[in-house]
């Protein structure tokens, strides 16, 4: 596999599938948005967080580290597989252009709305994002990427069956990039 992108709205499991498809990978590193935010010590401002220039700065930062990130690994020979909340197209774009010429495999995990609420509610209160614009990001999303990546309905899966869905389709599955 090249890079492979995965992202989701809260609660949609980037964090737990991408932990999952990297154990089953021979050879893989994974990336997480949260963690790599996690190195600035002070100074820290939320993607959505005030001054809004601040953070839109800093989710670029976090984009341009995991790319960066991502490219050491695949060119030791490593997977690399990125967790992190990409809302856009530009944004798509962004991990387009800064991984190439490799290639990447952008997953969209979508279980519904309803099953990322009912996901953050059993999570441990430290991780628990309190994220109330499901329906508008979902719909931006959706306008967004239309047909782009890979929209992968996990309602119905557990995380260790969507991470086995990912290892055993990812070949057949298009990329972008180079």
């Amino acid at each position: 596999m090249d890079c492979v992108l995965v992202t989701g709205m809260p609660g949609a499991g980037k964090s737990t599938v991408t932990r999952l498809v990297a154990e089953r990978l021979p050879r893989s590193a994974r990336l997480g948005g949260d963690e790599v935010n996690a190195m600035i010590v002070n100074g820290f401002v939320w993607a959505l967080g005030e001054p809004a220039d601040e953070a839109a700065r800093q989710v670029e930062l976090l984009h341009r580290n995991l790319c960066a990130l991502a490219n050491n690994f695949v060119d030791a020979g490593f997977t690399p597989l990125i967790d992190a909340m990409i809302p856009s197209r530009a944004k798509l774009d962004f991990f387009v252009e800064h991984l190439s010429p490799r290639r990447m495999l952008f997953v969209v995990l979508a279980p519904g709305i309803e099953v990322c609420r009912y996901r953050n509610t059993i999570r441990d209160p430290a991780e628990r994002f309190d994220f109330d614009g499901y329906e508008r990001l979902e719909a931006d999303m959706r306008r967004e990427f239309g047909d782009t990546g890979w929209w992968l309905d996990t309602s119905g899966l557990t995380a260790g069956e969507t991470a086995d869905r990912i290892v055993d389709e990812a070949a057949r599955t298009p990329r972008m990039g180079a």
